[in-house]
């Protein structure tokens, strides 16, 4: 094992400190060895597993005191292995996070522990013993550099000179240098099939993905993205600390089949990795999949839709491939003549031309297929660009050519990506992020393409070509095209108009201002216009026009600001360049201005509208979690709130808007509350205006989370309206809203009180039936709410709601069946309900859902089968005729999910009252599932599982065989608990417990007995007769003892 962790092993070290293992394929297969060689070790070489090391191992474990099972001594701060060595000592020593292992027993027995931690602990075993030999046999069996030949003599000699247990270390030290050999061999086969990935490959292939993905049925994906800006001059994207990893970037990739993955590219190949739970975090580095040869494979043998679109493509992507090479080729050419000294002067092309460039290296796909002849382009590029020189400095005082401007926005995005890398960390990742590039929907051939395309490129020749009067009439014949066509979007974009368009921007004429931000707010709907708005640096002018005196120009560059701001990247530059700040401003422009002039109703007006741009473009930016937060710290809240009390339903949509999505974050909640907003939603749910109505409903639902909320709700009279738009069925939108609000609000009993006097239940159970899953989700937990009261379970039997319920257990929403599940089990609590859901085999449904594989689907139909087994009229039978039932049941008990763990604890307390049932269970190995969980922490789970314990006593040699295994000392500690819930059914559970001599010798040496007394005393009838019983069975015990000692 020393040889191969020395030669074979590939190690890193980050200039200082030990070296640590690099995770690759080849450290993952030897891992792999050395533990299947150390599990088998104690049954295999059962003599030599008692051997006990020279030195312990020791290192930092992942393992917690909790997950030790029998055979060790848990304590809250450590563990101890019962098996000693001859001197005392415990072979297995936990403190904290450090342990010391002694002996290969013991190795071997906390592999198995270890589970799924298994590779990570031995790992980080190796790095910190970077020659384990030496430290099991001791220094003379040590590897020798270059004396590995004789290593065998030096063994022989050395066992001369041992002591009694020569023989083993002989054997020992036999068997550590086989697997040696066969570490290094595995090795040698695994480096001989390796392939080494670099910068380079990964980029041409992300590269060339990219041009293949977008909406519609034939791209291969929906998105490909880097999930870091910053390139560092070797190609990789990876931080300097992660690339002494081999990894070279990591990518963000949405299949049409599937979740978006997080993947990242190494040196070794592609693999998953654990993403980030949001963008305010760093990437989850820890692999989480094999390793593929390349990004391509992955993706073939992750998503279907992708292997079928590939197929479907393959020429050409291959035929992109190769194109991709000789352009890469052709740059490298290109690059070594610029460097040359000759070359004094360079010709700077314009994005557009470069785009053109690249579109003639594109594989030629139908949907990618170029609208215009390539010879028209470039006729039509050098007359464009012979124009563009003869413009006049005094017809345009601050014009800017397209390609200054780009270079200008390229120079600054270089300057400013190290921000970039730390600006990305701080957005949210529950945003939708569009794709990067999508393809174009143009139809073949240029006969296909209507008049209107070719009018629209000859008015953007003028508009580069024409003095300061042409450029304003031909911006004013360009908007009497339909610019919400995408023809025309489009033909604005491929003949250059876009870089245009953003340089008039930046001019000093204002009508030439407003009437490009007209054109450019018509095509910013389109996300390709977007993307290159963004590219072309459109938003930081449009950002500094903000400032502008003249309230058109801010209404138009706010609401242009609304549109690009579809997506992360843009959302990210509007706050990068000040934005934020500058659009609360607009909110309160109404309110700032005091001069008697501006009272008139037209400058009134006209204010107005400023502030709703502004809250139109704050709307489209609170999308991500950093502009929220940039929001807040500008004082947008108040802001909000003032002009939430406006009577302008138009700027009172992107207001509401706004809220809704702040309303997601807990500190935005809090202000809500206390600048009174509340009170306005609730009264704009009354507004005619349906999509108002509909965005109030969504903030009153992000909103009644917290319980004041939904006090607040009540008081200023919210559910009266809420529960009269439940009738209005035919907008969807504002009934998911609605549906969703009255969900929220129905936590509260108070509220529930009033849902049913105003007759709301009986509409939400007539809204089972027909209506899209958004709706179903919010109706069904509204409902769940509901059947808390007996009242008004009483009212959905008598609606006829228990079979629709019931009907929805087939689903496959996982919102909704955690939500019917809860719903269906609260009806269960009335025999009458009951005997309607056994009818309607309501049970068999909620009792296959425990094959869910969503832990919350699984924990809600356990909590949900808990009433369904103690209402049922012979429930008994009924869970036996399940064929599987009670064994899934059992091994339910394996999950790692503590919600889960404490439902089926529920139902198996319910089961066990059945003794047929309690048997069936034992057989199938409850009482060591229970036993192993006895070591948690949960309360809820402790309440349950010592329920469950109290109750599987009762049959056989149950009580002594929790005795053996080890659950009555963990038991004890319950009673230390503040959950009198927690008290009560570990009481019971020691009661039944105690009537074996051994479990009151155990108890008693754990301190059960005071930590009893105290509670024999308590309230709670319950819990004193237990604790008094359990007491009495030790006391009992103790003078049986006494007598005996003295007869």
């Amino acid at each position: 094992m020393g040889v191969a962790l020395t030669r074979a092993a590939q190690w890193t070290t980050a200039g200082f400190g030990k070296g640590t293992l690099e995770l690759t394929p080849l450290n993952e297969a030897l891992l792999n060895d050395i533990i299947k060689f150390v599990e088998s070790f104690r049954v295999k070489y059962p003599q030599e597993a008692e051997f006990v090391f020279k030195e312990p191992l020791r290192w930092k474990t992942t393992l917690e005191p909790s997950e030790f099972e029998s055979g060790y001594i848990v304590s809250d701060t450590g563990v101890l292995s019962e098996e000693n060595s001859k001197d005392g000592q415990p072979l297995l020593i936990l403190s904290g996070k450090d342990i010391q292992v002694s002996s290969f027993g013991q190795l071997s027995r906390l592999l198995e522990l270890a589970k799924d931690k298994k590779l990570k602990e031995t790992q980080i075993c190796l790095e910190a013993n970077r020659d384990p030999v030496v430290k099991i046999l001791g220094a003379g069996y040590g590897i020798v550099e270059g004396e590995e030949d004789s290593s065998a003599i030096r063994f022989l000699d050395k066992m001369k000179k041992d002591d009694g247990h020569a023989s083993i270390k002989m054997k020992i030290s036999l068997l550590l240098q086989q697997l040696d050999v066969l570490l290094l061999n595995n090795s040698l086969k695994h480096i001989s099939l390796e392939i080494r990935l670099n910068p380079a490959t990964i980029k041409n292939d992300v590269d060339l993905l990219k041009r293949f993905s977008g909406e519609g049925e034939q791209t291969v994906l929906e998105s490909i993205e880097y999930t870091s800006d910053f390139e560092f001059a070797n190609g990789c994207r990876a931080p300097p600390w992660r690339q002494m990893h081999g990894e070279i970037c990591y990518l963000m990739v949405k299949p049409h089949d599937c979740d978006s993955i997080y993947v990242t590219c190494s040196t070794a190949g592609v693999f998953v990795n654990g993403g980030k739970k949001n963008e305010a975090e760093e990437i989850n580095y820890e692999r989480h999949s094999e390793i593929f040869k390349d990004l391509v494979t992955f993706l073939r043998h992750t998503s279907a839709k992708f292997s079928e679109n590939m197929s479907k493509q393959k020429h050409s992507f291959l035929g992109g491939k190769k194109k991709e090479k000789k352009k890469l080729k052709s740059v490298t050419e290109k690059e070594e003549t610029l460097s040359l000294p000759k070359s004094s002067v360079i010709s700077v092309k314009s994005p557009s031309e470069k785009r053109r460039m690249v579109r003639k290296l594109e594989p030629s796909l139908k949907w990618t297929s170029s609208a215009v002849p390539q010879e028209k382009k470039d006729s039509s590029k050098e007359s464009q660009d012979e124009k563009s020189a003869t413009l006049s400095v005094t017809d345009k005082p601050k014009s800017v050519s397209p390609s200054t401007s780009a270079g200008k926005t390229q120079s600054s995005s270089r300057r400013k990506s190290f921000e970039k890398v730390e600006e990305l960390s701080s957005e949210s990742s529950s945003e939708s992020e569009e794709d990067e590039e999508q393809p174009d929907h143009r139809q073949e051939g240029q006969t296909d393409l209507p008049s209107e395309y070719w009018q629209i490129q000859k008015l953007v020749k003028y508009l580069k070509g024409g003095n300061q009067t042409a450029t304003v009439i031909a911006l004013c014949s360009m908007r009497d095209f339909n610019l919400t066509q995408e023809t025309c979007q489009l033909a604005i974009r491929d003949v250059g108009g876009l870089e245009v368009l953003i340089n008039l921007l930046d001019t000093d004429d204002v009508k030439c201002k407003i009437g490009s931000l007209k054109i450019l707010k018509e095509i910013s709907n389109n996300s390709q216009i977007r993307r290159t708005i963004v590219d072309l640096g459109g938003l930081p002018i449009m950002v500094k026009i903000l400032d502008s005196p003249d309230k058109n120009l801010k209404c138009l560059a706010a609401e242009t600001i609304a549109n690009v701001a579809n997506f992360k990247r843009a959302r990210r530059t509007v706050r990068q360049h000040g934005g934020i700040k500058k659009l609360v401003e607009l909110l309160d422009y109404a309110q700032s201005k005091t001069d008697p002039m501006h009272r008139h109703a037209l400058y009134e007006t006209k204010d107005v509208e400023v502030a709703r741009c502004g809250a139109l473009a704050l709307w489209s930016c609170s999308k991500s979690h950093a502009n929220k937060e940039a929001i807040r710290k500008a004082g947008g809240i108040p802001l909000l709130a003032r002009l939430l009390k406006s009577s302008h339903e138009n700027m009172l949509i992107p207001v509401v808007g706004t809220l809704q999505e702040c309303a997601s974050e807990e500190h935005y909640r809090a202000a809500i509350k206390a600048e009174r907003i509340i009170e306005n939603l609730v009264k704009n749910l009354s507004s005619e205006n349906e999509v108002l109505q509909e965005h109030c409903a969504m903030a009153i639902y992000q909103c009644a989370e917290d319980e004041e909320t939904r006090d607040l709700v009540r008081q200023h009279g919210g559910l009266k309206p809420l529960a009269a738009l439940l009738n209005n069925t035919d907008n969807k939108e504002r009934l998911a809203a609605v549906t969703g609000a009255i969900w929220k609000c129905a936590i509260s009993k108070e509220n529930v009180t009033k849902f049913r006097e105003y007759k709301a239940i009986e509409t939400l159970v007539g809204l089972l039936t027909d209506q899209p899953e958004e709706v179903l989700v919010n109706v069904v937990g509204a409902l769940g709410e509901c059947c808390q009261e007996q009242e008004n379970r009483v009212i959905i039997r008598r609606c006829g709601g228990i079979q629709p319920l019931v009907n929805l257990l087939v689903g496959t929403n996982q919102a909704l069946l955690v939500n019917v599940t809860k719903a269906v089990g609260a009806c269960a609590t009335e025999p009458e309900n009951m005997m309607i859901i056994d009818r309607l085999d309501g049970v068999r449904l909620l009792w296959s859902l425990l094959k869910n594989p969503h832990p919350d689907v699984k924990a809600s139909a356990a909590w949900a089968l808990c009433p369904c087994i103690e209402n049922a009229k012979d429930a008994g039978e009924m869970v036996r005729s399940f064929v599987g039932g009670l064994e899934l049941v059992v091994n339910l008990l394996k999950s790692e999910n503590k919600e889960v763990l404490a439902s089926v604890c529920a139902a198996i307390t319910n089961i066990a009252k059945d003794q047929e049932n309690l048997a069936v269970i034992t057989d199938h190995g409850v009482v060591p599932l229970l036993s192993k969980l006895a070591n948690t922490n949960n309360d809820k789970l402790r309440w349950h599982l010592a329920e469950a314990i109290s109750r599987c006593c009762m049959w056989g040699r149950n009580r002594i065989a929790f005795g053996e295994h080890k659950a009555v000392a963990p038991l004890v500690r319950y009673l230390r608990s503040k959950d009198p819930n927690v008290h009560r059914a570990t009481a019971q559970a020691l009661y039944q417990l105690s009537e074996d001599a051994n479990n009151c010798i155990t108890m008693h040496e754990n301190g059960a007995v005071k930590l009893l007394l105290d509670m024999v005393g308590s309230p709670d009838e319950e819990l004193q007769e237990a604790a008094a019983g359990c007491i009495s069975n030790i006391r009992r015990l103790a003078l049986a003892t006494e007598k005996a000692k003295y007869s």
